[in-house]
């Protein structure tokens, strides 16, 4: 996949904003949306979502319509003065393989216990780990964006505005 170059404003709700609004589609299509953590890879042009595999839906709802969105309207705890409020739609996959090992996003995963300290406590104890072995398998979900709106400050009683996704490399 083909890096992509943002505006700085955009990639830093992507990098600063705790969780979004990940929405999928159900069987009969109806948009069925939950808070999700993702990770921007600009290098790959992508998203990555993950999953545990006990809590599959939003891989299996993937596999069958690929349309996704992803809607960063919360600011909180970011750091961000008026950030823009962000909206990502895009076609999504998620390969038929469950992953056990972090290997690869070990940064991701450094950004996770920095916005989620608590997690380490659960991460860190062997007993813990051994007893929700379940919870570490995860199932991923690649989101390549086909458009982004912005609109600043977040007001969402005004128009967005298009960001243009510019490929390079």
């Amino acid at each position: 996949m083909a890096a992509i170059d943002l505006p700085a404003d955009i990639t830093a709700v992507f990098d600063h904003f705790r969780t979004c609004e990940f929405t999928t589609l159900a069987r009969d299509g109806t948009p069925i949306t939950w808070p999700t953590l993702p990770f921007w890879r600009p290098e790959q042009g992508h998203f990555v979502v993950t999953t545990s595999i006990g809590l599959p839906q939003k891989a299996f709802n993937v596999r069958r319509d690929g349309r996704v969105s992803l809607l960063f309207s919360d600011p909180t705890a970011s750091g961000l003065v008026d950030p823009p409020a962000v909206l990502v739609q895009g076609d999504a996959t998620a390969p038929d393989r469950v992953e056990t090992a972090i290997a690869g996003f070990e940064p991701q995963l450094l950004a996770l216990f920095h916005r989620q300290p608590g997690g380490m406590i659960y991460s860190s104890h062997p007993l813990l780990r051994y007893l929700f072995d379940w919870y570490y398998m995860r199932l991923y979900i690649y989101v390549t964006p086909r458009r982004i709106l912005a609109w600043p400050r977040g007001d969402m009683s005004q128009p967005p505005r298009e960001v243009a996704l510019r490929h390079v490399g």
